[in-house]
């Protein structure tokens, strides 16, 4: 085996000078490990990807098409091609602008190299080449290639097709040009995740489709064409949607009745960083349940967060204010809540932030305070304006928060007098019954003890 090839070994800082040596229970500075670069991904792969099962061994795929769907956000790509391959690797290709292949300035190394190889290194921190982007910490595609068993990577730029590959986050072979592609450009990054890690072992086709599909919701002229070529039964499927997340909204009201159309509106407002866009799609159906899915630049933050948080506030608000100027609308006694408005609900939204704050790497929840305030005022200003519009479907929403908010109260009432008729099934003595008073200053309990009845004994006489 190769000095390139050796599996990665754990590193430790070396007792230096009269440093006394390890012993047993002994806590020194023979103790302290120092892991660098892609050690510390793969001695503990949780932090960077959520976990080492099925989750995360699909969260590389993300990261690696996410680099791609960055570049349709910039205006570079239309096309993205994802594809299981028959020995279980995966590849992805785009046609955007592909990696830099140039030497670095500092590093003395191919750019390529660079961003593969090394943490915290990339080229969306300055803004200038991407102004919005899910890539925040140059740890993305460098962690799939660091838990991956090889990785293959092919980049069309500058007329040229050039070639590297790498094993468990080193370089195996380095860059060189394999061809011509005249004026074509973009990437090609195939990769086989190392099993040592893992406990899953492959890729499942409906967990990558539902990503995908969510994927082209998204970004409405996107192609992404998906294939599984692995095993029996290939699957191919093809996604495309010029209606965004307006389709999305259908997509997920399938099989339910609509009581409204679906309601979109969009908007922008400048933030602590930068120019903040949202866009929301909503739609009312006949169920009790609610979808709420939220995304900040693609990436879908399923514990929500400010973007969420300034959508709820404003519905609340805006649909309190109209619907208690209606008349047989709202009534001031009527405490409607922020769940009955959104029983039956459906809602995408999804907003572009120049500098977003998630929480943690896997990025599950928005923390851009900014955001909820922007957010917020959209949906006020946007969704009072429909109303006003549409006076019919407007009235359609307060009657089915109205009809929610009946059920909730009937339902209390219902568990009030459960509750009711079982301390009545107790058979209180005399005059005691169940109190209804809340003020404990103004109620008194008695209790009324008895002496124990002396047993009687029917012994026999001796």
């Amino acid at each position: 085996m190769s000095e390139e090839n050796k599996p990665i070994e754990e590193t430790s800082a070396t007792p230096q000078g009269d440093a006394a040596p390890q012993e047993p229970g002994k806590y020194n500075a023979a103790n302290i490990q120092v892991l660098e670069g892609m050690e510390a991904v793969r001695k503990r792969p949780a932090m960077y990807i959520g976990d080492t099962g099925e989750r995360g061994y699909h969260h590389l795929v993300y990261e690696v098409v996410d680099n791609s769907i960055d570049e349709a956000l910039a205006g570079y790509c239309t096309l993205i091609d994802v594809q299981i391959n028959p020995d279980g690797s995966l590849s992805v290709t785009d046609n955007g602008r592909g990696i830099p292949v140039d030497m670095h300035p500092t590093q003395h190394r191919p750019a390529i190299e660079v961003v593969l190889t090394i943490l915290h290194a990339g080229g969306k921190f300055d803004g200038s080449n991407y102004k919005v982007s899910g890539g925040l910490h140059g740890v993305g595609v460098s962690c799939v290639n660091a838990l991956s068993d090889w990785m293959k990577v092919e980049v069309k730029r500058g007329g040229k097709v050039h070639h590297i590959e790498f094993s468990r986050g080193h370089v195996t072979k380095p860059l060189e040009v394999v061809g011509e592609c005249g004026d074509e450009t973009g990437t090609k990054v195939t990769f086989f995740p190392d099993h040592s890690i893992f406990s899953c072992h492959a890729f499942k086709w409906e967990i990558l489709c539902n990503r995908l599909r969510e994927l082209a919701f998204l970004n409405k002229g996107v192609k992404i064409h998906f294939k599984d070529n692995e095993g029996e039964g290939h699957h191919e499927e093809t996604f495309h949607y010029e209606g965004g997340i307006d389709q999305f909204t259908e997509y997920l009201n399938t099989n339910k009745k609509p009581l409204t159309p679906v309601i979109h509106f969009e908007g922008e407002a400048q933030g602590v960083t930068g120019t903040v866009q949202a866009e929301v799609s909503m739609q009312y159906t006949d169920t009790y349940s609610t979808i709420e899915q939220t995304y900040c630049n693609n990436i879908h933050t399923i514990e929500g967060g400010t973007h969420l948080s300034g959508f709820r506030a404003a519905l609340t608000r805006t649909i309190n204010k109209y619907g208690r100027a209606m008349k047989n609308g709202i009534k001031e006694k009527d405490n409607v809540t922020g769940d009955d408005m959104r029983e039956g609900l459906t809602v995408i939204v999804s907003v572009k932030v120049p500098q977003p704050q998630f929480e943690g790497q896997t990025k599950t929840k928005l923390g851009n305070g900014e955001v909820q305030g922007i957010v917020d005022s959209i949906v006020s200003e946007k969704l009072m304006t429909f109303f006003e519009e549409n006076p019919a479907v407007a009235e359609v929403v307060v009657n089915k928060i109205l009809l929610a908010f009946r059920a909730r109260e009937a339902a209390r009432a219902a568990r009030e007098k459960t509750r009711k008729g079982v301390m009545d099934g107790l058979s209180l003595p005399g005059k005691l019954k169940d109190c209804s008073e809340r003020d404990a200053s103004k109620t008194e309990l008695f209790l009324a003890a008895t002496a124990p009845r002396r047993p009687s004994c029917r012994c026999a006489a001796r």
